[in-house]
């Protein structure tokens, strides 16, 4: 349709301003015929931290490789940066780490595993070495370089993994259990290393099933129930102190939000915020 002197409608959403990923009506069934999500719309802005959560069994990984176009829906779109259906047209901007590190580390060294994405995006040796050793001293990997991937913990895996998604430099990062088997010292490198890149306006989706996790990696959550549905979406708050959504939905409420109930208000969302409002005097 054109206005009255014959010049044609502006597109409704300018690419620059639209949704970093935009899913409309995914489904997606096992072989078997079971459905894991089943007609899940999820839109996540530029720069927006999101955290797909729900219990075991809800569909989380399976949405998040929807999500992330590793596999094709049944029905159902997934549209990035307003741009494209493809993701692989936006494998540069676009990175999505699943549950298992393995499946991204498959060459002789962590170091050539770190260093494939940039080589993916022809960079001058100068550079691509540069992402390679900033990541690997932010993620407490540098001594690890040279050692086989296969000859890592679980937790130095995980790290390795995530570490080699994030040298590409993606506008947009999509994690399932980033920090499952990381020891307690590299959590805390992993939680601010994200906080960080939200910070410089990467657009974060987490996957999980831990409600403590949430408000520490997501501002807003998308809760899944037990049958790959949307069950409700809302800020991290509005999320984690439903108590009845959340045991519905058959997840405990974190237990802070328990421990403070009928005592504030507003609960605390984290240990931290808690001993902070008592310091205070606030509760």
């Amino acid at each position: 349709m054109s206005d009255g002197d014959g010049a044609a409608d502006s597109p409704a959403t300018d690419p620059v301003d639209a949704p970093a990923v935009d899913a409309t009506g995914l489904s997606y069934a096992y072989p078997d015929g079971t459905p894991a999500v089943d007609g899940v719309d999820v839109t996540v802005e530029r720069g927006e931290r999101v955290a797909l959560l729900g219990p075991n069994g809800a569909g989380k990984s399976t949405l998040l490789q929807l999500l992330g176009g590793l596999i094709d829906p049944d029905e159902g779109r997934v549209r990035y940066f307003g741009e494209t259906d493809d993701a692989d047209a936006v494998r540069d901007r676009l990175s999505v780490l699943t549950q298992n590190p393995a499946d991204y580390l498959f060459n002789p060294t962590v170091r050539e595993d770190l260093a494939y994405g940039p080589a993916q995006q022809d960079l001058p040796d100068g550079e691509a070495e540069g992402r390679v050793e900033r990541v690997a001293d932010r993620l407490d990997l540098t001594e690890l370089l040279s050692k086989p991937p296969f000859r890592l913990s679980g937790g130095q895996q995980r790290r390795a993994a995530l570490a080699s998604a994030l040298t590409v430099e993606p506008d947009a990062l999509l994690l399932d259990e980033p920090v499952s088997d990381v020891d307690a010292a590299n959590r805390e490198t992993v939680l601010a290393l994200l906080d960080e890149l939200a910070a410089d306006g990467v657009t974060i989706v987490v996957s999980t099933p831990d409600t403590e996790l949430v408000p520490q990696v997501a501002d807003r959550v998308v809760l899944l129930d037990g049958g790959g549905r949307v069950a409700a979406t809302g800020s991290v708050r509005e999320i984690l102190t439903d108590t009845a959504l959340l045991t519905d939905c058959d997840l405990r409420p974190p237990q802070v939000v328990r421990l403070f109930d009928g005592l504030a208000d507003e609960p605390p969302l984290t240990v931290d915020a808690a001993r902070d409002r008592l310091g205070d005097g606030d509760i």
